[in-house]
This record gives structure tokens, sequence and C-alpha cells, in this order.
């Protein structure tokens, strides 16, 4: 699975995302954020041809899995491995999210 292009409005719960497999880019935003719309094109080429997942969360006040991620400000990039986070991002630039992307591509 590459880049997805639309956020979920129904987020996946903690204990779902905790019991992923393999490599999981969650991404925390919302489509009318300026910074969250800046990063997608480096976001689309960085996840060209790569075998990680891609779940881009629509964030907000009351959402709980922003919440249980400490999220604060968005786009936040969380990399997880088996569920359990091993790099974040926040606000990155589109080479930041070049360099953790390449870091867990396989």
């Amino acid at each position: 699975m590459a880049y997805t292009k639309h956020y979920h409005t129904t987020e996946p719960t903690r204990a779902e995302v905790d019991a992923s497999e393999g490599v999981t880019l969650l991404e925390f935003g919302a489509p009318g954020c300026g910074f969250c719309l800046a990063i997608q094109p480096a976001l689309e080429t960085a996840l060209q041809d790569v075998s990680l997942s891609h779940l881009k969360v629509e964030d907000g006040s009351g959402r709980p899995l922003g919440r249980s991620f400490g999220v604060k400000l968005w786009p936040t990039l969380v990399m997880l491995c088996d569920g359990v986070e091993v790099a974040r991002a926040v606000r990155p630039s589109g080479a930041e999210v070049g360099r953790l992307v390449a870091q867990y591509r396989s």
C-alpha cells in the first residue's frame, strides 16, 4: 500500500493501531490545514514504490487516537513498526518526510 490521498474520517482504535503488523506511517492532520496540504507532494513522492502502509487520519478536538499519541500540531507523522512507535516528525519539511520514510523502506 502506498500513498493515501484522503483522510479517514472514521479513525481506528488505538488497540487496532497497536496490533498493526509491519511498517505503518500514521499521518494526523486535517483537509483544510495549510501545513498538511503543503507536505502532500513530498509524502506522495516519498511513498512511491514502498511496501509500508500509510494511514491518514483526520484529527481534531475530541478525536481519541490523536490524543493517545499526544498530537498537538498538524501534520504529525508517526512511524510504527509492528504497532510500536519508532519515529515521529511534527510539521516536517519535505526533506524531513523523505528522510523519515527512507529509514523504513523495505
